[in-house]
């Protein structure tokens, strides 16, 4: 078939999940690209439908699920890939024949070429999982290895494998790949593999053609960014690589997600506290405060711990944005357990707080433990927190009104600019609205006075 047959070709690219997963579609929808695809923003345009699927937890995974079958309804080629994808390959193809093809990681490098099979009408073999912690020795003796003969997506960056998909001033750039923890919860390394930091030059040479290309704010992204830079013997590198990445002409704000209590060091704590142009933000996994939660979850921390952290980040930046996720109906969980998770809470003065009933997830060490909580037990703590968390949000965001605020305009709606505020997370936390003439145009960033909130939301007046 000639290129420019190739060329008449449309896909729609549909992204579930994280802002890793939105990344990951920028690279392939490069790719595409490069193979003569074109993009387009309605499946029933398209010539296949390529959906980048999440497998976090079951209700991702069902959102996965009725995505593929929604896209099938539209009667055109549908292809699975991403982490659902990746992490069941031959049993989801067996499940969910409405979908043409499940690849996994290894045929992202040939994307195009996958699809042109799909539209030509040619079967494709689906993908063969396997565990990706065995591809990649955990570190430090890791780079003994050659990484790039492990298909890492995200890694290996050069101009030409990125396409920007929107024109949003804020961009995600991934930091690494993969995780070497071993939380007794969590099924993500086994099929996004060992910890692999991508190099700094890297990074910095990606962030230099986000900003030519628009960007004002980079939100650093990765399954646990506390680690960057171990497995290349640095264990500094973060805090080396946050005042190279503010200082890129034409960035304002960066901001780091994805913090692990028990590896955030003083010196990677005061660097994100008070770098000029970075934004002094936590997005810090907790996921619990009991001790004895935390231990059967393999992880460290405790309330105490926890809060004491919080205190020595306030000490920098008072002002600072915090925010966490907790699993609550872990097996095991005790109603003192819940007790010294709310007390926590209280006293964390979080900005956002994500709650989450604890569920098995296959290949989990805690999916084998004996003391479960029933049902409707783990319903109940998670309305109880979730209720809890709402109160303490509302109130947190009520404590900065007077205070002044940075705002990066990201949107304009119904006349009004719309954006983050250093301590707002994009697309996570809350957002703030500005009142005042003229309106702030999209991408600048501008000085107010938080004058009112809604919830997390909240409401400022631009200063003259």
């Amino acid at each position: 078939m000639s290129p420019a047959t190739y060329a008449q070709r449309r896909v729609a690219l549909v992204t579930l999940g994280c802002a890793r997963n939105e990344v990951d579609s920028e690279e392939l929808a490069a790719r595409l690209d490069a193979g003569g695809w074109t993009l387009t923003d309605e499946a029933v345009d398209a010539d296949v439908v390529l959906v980048n699927t999440c497998g976090f937890i079951d209700t991702a995974k069902k959102d996965s699920i009725d995505t593929v079958l929604a896209a099938a309804d539209t009667e055109r080629p549908v292809v699975a890939v991403g982490c659902l994808a990746e992490r069941y390959g031959e049993e989801l193809a067996t499940a969910l024949p409405e979908a043409a093809a499940v690849l996994g990681f290894d045929s992202y490098a040939d994307i195009a070429a996958r699809l042109d099979d799909v539209a030509a009408g040619r079967p494709v073999a689906p993908h063969r999982p396997r565990d990706r912690r065995t591809l990649l020795p955990v570190v430090p003796a890791r780079r003994a290895v050659v990484v790039d003969e492990v298909a890492i997506p995200g890694h290996g960056w050069l101009p030409g494998r990125r396409r920007r998909l929107d024109d949003s001033p804020i961009a995600y750039l991934k930091l690494a790949s993969g995780c070497d923890r071993r939380c007794t919860f969590c099924a993500i390394p086994s099929f996004r593999g060992s910890f692999v930091s991508r190099r700094p030059t890297e990074v910095l040479a990606e962030a230099r053609w986000l900003a030519e290309r628009g960007a004002r704010e980079l939100v650093l992204v990765s399954e646990n960014s506390t680690s960057y830079g171990k497995d290349l013997g640095d264990l500094r590198a973060l805090e080396a690589l946050l005042p190279d990445l503010a200082a890129v002409d034409g960035i304002v704000r960066v901001r780091v997600s994805y913090l692990q209590p028990a590896e955030l060091r003083p010196g990677l704590l005061q660097v994100i506290a008070s770098t000029t142009g970075v934004a002094p933000y936590f997005d810090l996994s907790f996921q619990h405060s009991s001790p004895s939660v935390l231990r059967r979850m393999r992880r460290f921390g405790s309330t105490e711990a926890f809060l004491d952290l919080l205190h020595r980040a306030r000490q920098i930046a008072p002002h600072l944005g915090a925010r966490s996720n907790v699993i609550v109906g872990f097996p095991g969980e005790t109603e003192d357990d819940v007790a010294a998770l709310e007390l926590f809470l209280t006293e964390a003065r979080l900005d956002a707080i994500g709650v989450f009933g604890y569920s098995d997830e296959e290949g989990t060490e805690a999916a084998q433990f004996d003391d479960k909580l029933d049902r409707r037990t783990v319903a109940s703590r998670v309305t109880r927190i979730a209720e809890l968390a709402d109160e303490l949000v509302s109130q947190r965001a009520e404590e900065r009104v007077g205070q002044s605020v940075e705002i990066l305009v990201d949107r304009i709606e119904d006349g009004a600019a719309v954006g983050t505020a250093a301590h707002q997370g994009p697309d996570v936390d809350g957002t703030t609205v500005l009142t005042g003439d003229p309106t702030p145009p999209r991408g600048q960033l501008v000085f107010a006075e938080v004058v009112g909130t809604d919830g997390a939301d909240l409401v400022a007046r631009v200063r003259r």
